[in-house]
């Protein structure tokens, strides 16, 4: 009878404790208002993507690859010689796959696996763990995997916007090297401090950062740790012969304006992506980014206009891509008007810094990516520390923000800036010189005058 007894209330007992695992009616409603204002679920859904926010991400993911390829390859294989629009477009294919057996392998994982303030660990080495869950500390709404493609798109393009200032020049086998060290040594540890979970300089997302900054797309990550690093590089392996005595124009400024639009098409997914969600930080990220670009634009040919008496279609993509890079810190942290005021700055600033700055120091940037890159992530930097405002961005209005915003937030960019400054100039100099011993960086002064796509691939971009 006692043994009835016991497995009775036994069997009671796992009943409602079954009963009480159920989620009520509530706790589902919750979980579905949790979706729609991307907040973490607390029962039913947890563990589960949202359609919706995961499906944006993963278009987001496939706008930033379209950057690359055909974007960017085009956009700098334009204003390239003709003979040498193949070898633009063969270091942004040959980027693709090393930078992505590179993520692979421990990229991903020393950039957003938990780690110390500077470096993650390897808990995600090998994309182990990595699955269609979603990790809370970066979305709640969006499976692991396809965050962790997400972010490869961004570490794919970084190196690749090197390739503009060394264009003409640099081995094929010599920028597969520097760049298969540089990720390490500064894209990795960059986005690790400025977004990885505990990182140094993560603002916005560590109560605990050291700095607290805000990046919300890359003007640090991206733009200027390849702009500042551009700039070294150049300068270290030379100019182009023949630069400054004779004529070097674009061999097609069709190409150039194509790739132009294919960058302008894929910033969307750059910029209104990394709110990790289609909400409404999304969408302001995706109005800031269409009007710093297109006001960049339009200073750079008013500008042109000023100064040279005729706007030129040059001068108006890389204003539009100034304003891109310009407003890719700030984007999902600022109003309209902010987005306004960041992109009259970009077309001013990056103009200058094409115009008048190049010329004035005589280094061969060749297709302006310091002007344009190291000098737009800067100034976008900084910018977001005066303009960014949490009527944009509610997230700015927690505890460890809300009495820096909108007052000394601006030296909180001002010091992740310089860190980042500093990592990547050093870095590129060692980094120089190591691969220069090992397999040299700079082409024969014969194969620089015959072209670097016969010389180096066996190919030609052109047939007649």
């Amino acid at each position: 009878m006692k043994l009835l007894l016991c497995l009775m209330l036994l069997l009671f007992g796992m009943s409602n404790w079954m009963t009480a695992a159920e989620p009520t009616v509530e706790q589902r409603l919750a979980d579905l208002e949790a979706y729609i204002k991307n907040t973490a679920p607390g029962t039913s859904l947890k563990g589960y993507p949202g359609p919706g926010h995961n499906g944006w991400l993963m278009v987001s993911t496939g706008l930033v690859l379209f950057m690359t390829l055909p974007g960017l390859a085009l956009f700098y294989g334009g204003l390239v010689r003709r003979k040498n629009i193949l070898s633009v477009l063969a270091q942004c294919l040959g980027l693709m796959g090393i930078v992505t057996v590179l993520w692979w392998l421990v990229g991903y994982s020393l950039c957003f696996s938990k780690g110390n303030p500077f470096f993650g660990n390897l808990d995600y080495a090998l994309l182990k763990g990595v699955g269609p869950e979603p990790n809370a500390a970066y979305g709640a709404w969006v499976s692991h995997n396809i965050y962790a493609m997400y972010q490869l798109m961004f570490a794919i393009i970084t190196p690749g916007l090197i390739v503009g200032a060394i264009a003409e020049r640099m081995k094929f086998r010599a920028i597969m090297l520097f760049c298969t060290l540089w990720m390490p040594v500064v894209y990795f540890p960059s986005a690790h401090m400025i977004w990885g979970d505990g990182g140094w300089m993560n603002g916005l997302w560590n109560p605990n950062a050291a700095i607290k900054s805000i990046d919300f797309a890359g003007g640090m990550v991206v733009h200027m740790t390849s702009g500042w690093s551009a700039l070294v590089l150049c300068i270290l392996l030379g100019k182009r012969r023949g630069y400054g005595r004779e004529i070097m124009p674009p061999h097609s400024m069709v190409l150039c304006a194509t790739g132009t639009g294919m960058l302008w098409f894929g910033w969307y997914g750059f910029n209104a992506g990394s709110a990790v969600a289609a909400d409404m930080v999304s969408s302001n990220a995706f109005v800031a980014t269409t009007l710093s670009a297109a006001v960049g634009l339009a200073v750079w040919a008013l500008m042109e206009q000023i100064i040279r008496g005729k706007p030129s279609v040059l001068g108006m993509c890389s204003g539009a891509v100034a304003g891109l890079a310009t407003i890719t810190p700030a984007s999902g942290f600022v109003s309209p008007t902010g987005a306004i005021l960041i992109g009259m700055s970009a077309g001013l600033t990056t103009y200058l810094a094409c115009a008048k700055l190049k010329a004035k120091f005589g280094y061969d940037d060749s297709l302006d990516t310091f002007g344009v890159h190291a000098v737009g992530g800067t100034v976008g930097t900084l910018l977001a520390g005066f303009l960014a405002t949490p009527t944009a961005n509610p997230n700015l209005a927690q505890d460890h923000l809300k009495d820096i915003v909108g007052k000394t937030l601006w030296l909180e960019q001002a010091k992740a800036a310089g860190i980042i400054f500093l990592l990547s100039v050093v870095a590129t100099v060692i980094l120089y010189h190591v691969v220069n011993a090992l397999v040299g960086c700079r082409v024969s002064e014969d194969i620089e005058h015959q072209g670097l796509d016969l010389a180096e691939h066996g190919e030609e971009g052109y047939t007649s």
